[in-house]
């Protein structure tokens, strides 16, 4: 038996701003930042488990000291105990009645649980040798099932359904490891499409992620629609017809706003609007989609849990449901999301615009593909090319494709150097800017 000594939190924040990298239209100028933990025991195996939540800059003190305040609910704690009912881990943080209190289950507390269960994760994933998106995908149904918190979803998506959802997927397992390991999982970038670049810098790096192999790119949009149109007309030209194009308007605009913006944007072959309003507006998701149609409504990344997926899903305010591994309560609960989606039929493309998130994403967006929806038709995982050289194994993307991690973990790892040189305010890094 092996026990939790000891929860270290870190404040690292990255100064994107200084190249606009990450600039949309509701953050100009963001410094992707992590909330960090790392969890350690007594075990003697050099096994640690690391997670995050992403943020952007200021308030990233705030999400580090919500995870610093968990500490003390698994300090001491049997690890076996604690890794082998995962379900039963994930339901002693979140369902801890004093911190529901600050939610429920929303916001800083919510996405700090997540980064403790996703260290948790990370820890289980090493002991066993085997990276997350396998060792997930190595579970038997019922213990998927048993992983998920079903309260709240049973009027959509009952246990026997799920089961039957991943019992369904179990006969292709096997076959669809091997061609996840030689086809890799599709790719769209965001690289070229950050609001504060320039025109001539959009198209360079348009016309570099189509020789790179990338069959999508995403433009973020929102700020002037002249500039809009535009940036758009730039990027299909430079891309040609037949690369899709998404846009992002990272919830700037109104329910009437987002009609009449896309209406504009139509004419360019838009793959999908992302965010085109607030993130809490399900009923106002589902006006713009019905509205904008064909061209399909996403949404997800600021989607606060498996509630408000489960509403969305019932109202079709979205075509393209965009998991966050940092957003909701971690590993367990985008279980539960992915589960939705498979029974509403809707195709999953997850967000990773931001430090760390690439390497945490790909896990579900595999493990989904072998052991629940069993495809990779129309699915497709966000992809930028920035800050990958901090994590001890960054994401391997070429030819238009994630391809399969094989370090044991779940990716949430920083090298020691970057924790050291980019912590906020001390680290050498920041001294420099000061």
């Amino acid at each position: 038996m092996s026990l939790i000594t000891a929860v270290e939190t870190f404040d690292i924040r990255f100064p994107t701003s200084l190249d606009l990298d990450g600039s949309d239209a509701m953050n100009p100028d963001p410094d992707y930042s992590a909330a960090y933990l790392i969890i350690r025991t007594d075990a003697g195996d050099g096994h640690e488990g690391h997670g995050f939540v992403f943020t952007i800059g200021r308030g990233n003190e705030v999400e580090t000291a919500a995870i610093g305040a968990l500490k003390e609910h698994i300090l001491g704690l049997c690890v076996e105990e604690l890794l082998d009912d995962m379900g039963a881990t994930w339901k002693l943080l979140a369902h801890d009645s004093q911190l529901r209190w600050l939610g429920p289950e929303k916001g800083v507390m919510h996405m700090a649980i997540g980064a403790v269960v996703n260290a948790l994760w990370d820890l289980k994933a090493k002991r066993a040798g085997l990276p997350l998106w396998e060792l997930l995908a190595r579970m038997t149904p019922e213990e998927l099932v048993a992983l998920v918190d079903f309260r709240y979803l049973t009027d959509a998506l009952t246990p026997d359904e799920a089961l039957a959802i991943l019992r369904a997927a179990e006969p292709g397992r096997e076959q669809r490891k091997v061609a996840l390991r030689a086809e890799g999982y599709p790719a769209y970038t965001t690289t070229p499409g950050w609001l504060g670049y320039s025109d001539a810098k959009l198209t360079r790096l348009a016309k570099e992620a189509v020789a790179d192999g990338f069959e999508q790119i995403k433009l973020k949009v929102g700020a002037s629609l002249e500039d809009d149109i535009r940036r758009v007309r730039a990027a299909r030209e430079a891309v040609g017809p037949d690369i899709r194009i998404a846009v992002d308007a990272n919830q700037r605009w109104d329910v009437q706003e987002a009609i009449d913006w896309m209406g504009h944007l139509a004419p360019y072959d838009i793959a999908w609007i992302e965010e085109p309003t607030s993130p809490d507006d399900i009923l106002g998701h589902a006006a713009i989609a019905r509205a904008v149609a064909p061209i399909p409504v996403a949404t997800g990344e600021h989607v606060q849990n498996r509630v408000v997926f489960k509403q969305m899903l019932q109202a079709g305010s979205l075509q393209v449901l965009q998991i966050d591994a940092a957003r909701v309560a971690g590993v367990n609960e985008n279980i539960a999301i992915l589960l939705l989606a498979a029974k509403f039929g809707v195709r999953v493309c997850p967000h990773a615009g931001g430090v760390g998130l690439c390497e945490a994403v790909q896990h579900l967006s595999m493990f989904d593909y072998v052991a629940v929806s069993g495809t990779k038709e129309g699915r497709t995982i966000e992809f930028v090319d920035h800050l990958h050289e901090h994590f001890i194994s960054p994401v391997e993307v070429h030819s238009g494709a994630y391809w399969p991690p094989s370090s044991p973990g779940a990716g949430n790892e920083m090298l020691r150097e970057t924790l050291a040189a980019y912590s906020f305010p001390d680290g050498p890094v920041w001294k420099e800017d000061q």
